[in-house]
């Protein structure tokens, strides 16, 4: 029978992992919790304007009501371009914040990395693609609206709510699952 001797943590000598201290996170809890709610309500309206986008551009491009669809593209420059941009610089500025005010910082984990990828993107397409495609449908909207048809190509509509709404929930899942470990290994580990 062999003899098995155990170590106790404060008897065994410092690693240089150990005696470095890691950076804290300057969030506090109760800050944590108001910037991670702010962020779960940024996110969830930026996936509710998107939902509505999708069924805007969805009826107008399937009613046979010239009126319905006429009132569908008009409403898109209402209310699809700038609430995107609002809640989308909302969730990117929450998301920053608990990035750099938390352990999981913002280019420490594969998932915080991607969805900032992805949420700076997309805030980039709504500004630059979007933007001025919606227009063009408000544009059409208004001509529908005067009983004529203009020759505008409104066809790549229906592509924004699918991308954008596919995104934000993978974006989501991101969240929740927490996938595929850490960016970069510590030196300290190696």
């Amino acid at each position: 029978m062999t003899a098995t001797t155990t170590t106790h943590p404060e008897a065994s000598p410092p690693t240089r992992a150990a005696s470095t201290p890691a950076a804290k996170p300057w969030l506090g809890r109760r800050a944590r919790k108001v910037a991670l709610i702010a962020h779960i309500i940024a996110a969830g309206a930026w996936i509710g304007i998107d939902v509505v986008l999708g069924v805007l551009v969805f009826t107008a491009l399937l009613t046979s009501d010239t009126g319905t669809e006429a009132l569908c593209y008009q409403a898109l420059e209402l209310f699809a371009v700038w609430p995107l941009i609002i809640t989308g610089l909302a969730a990117l500025v929450t998301g920053v914040v608990l990035g750099l005010g938390t352990r999981f910082g913002l280019i420490k984990w594969w998932w915080v990395f991607v969805k900032l990828v992805m949420n700076i993107i997309l805030v980039f397409l709504v500004v630059f693609l979007l933007r001025p495609g919606i227009h063009d449908a408000a544009e059409y909207g208004s001509a529908l609206a005067d009983g004529k048809r203009l020759d505008l190509d409104i066809s790549g509509l229906p592509f924004p709510p699918i991308v954008s709404g596919t995104a934000l929930v993978f974006a989501t899942v991101l969240s929740v699952v927490k996938p595929w470990g850490r960016l970069r290994k510590d030196r300290a580990a190696s």
